[in-house]
């Protein structure tokens, strides 16, 4: 059982950089290699929509058109804590923000994702 624990959302203003981190944890304790992992989001009255998502060893990496040049996927050396950082936000990018992953290749459809986090909120004001 793979569990996953989003943190640092919060509220900030148009224009402004936020990062949200997202730490996987099994629990028994293997590595979390060979895992993909990604970033989707929920804004009020939507459906949830991809955001960024990267393979295991980060060397691939996939955004929405909305956020390519503005978020930046990544992920740690151990490959257990994944980050999204966030820089020119708008009011458009105000949501719940997920973190999931899969074992297996990356993906950009959330279906393919197995596991998911409690999520994060993020509000930008204007």
């Amino acid at each position: 059982q793979v569990q996953l624990v989003e943190s640092g959302g919060g509220t900030v203003q148009a224009g402004d950089s936020l990062r949200v981190s997202c730490a996987a944890s099994t629990e028994s304790g293997h590595t979390f290699n060979y895992y993909a992992m990604g970033w989707f989001r929920q804004a009020p009255g939507k459906e949830r929509e991809f955001v960024a998502s990267v393979n295991w060893n980060a060397v691939t990496t996939h955004y929405a058109d909305s956020v390519k040049g503005r978020f930046t996927i990544s992920r740690d050396s151990n490959a257990d804590t994944m980050f999204l950082l966030m820089s020119s936000l708008t009011p458009e990018d105000t949501a719940v923000y997920y973190c999931a992953a899969r074992r297996g290749p990356v993906s950009t459809d959330q279906r393919d994702y197995v596991f998911w986090g409690q999520g994060t909120q993020v509000t930008v004001s204007s």
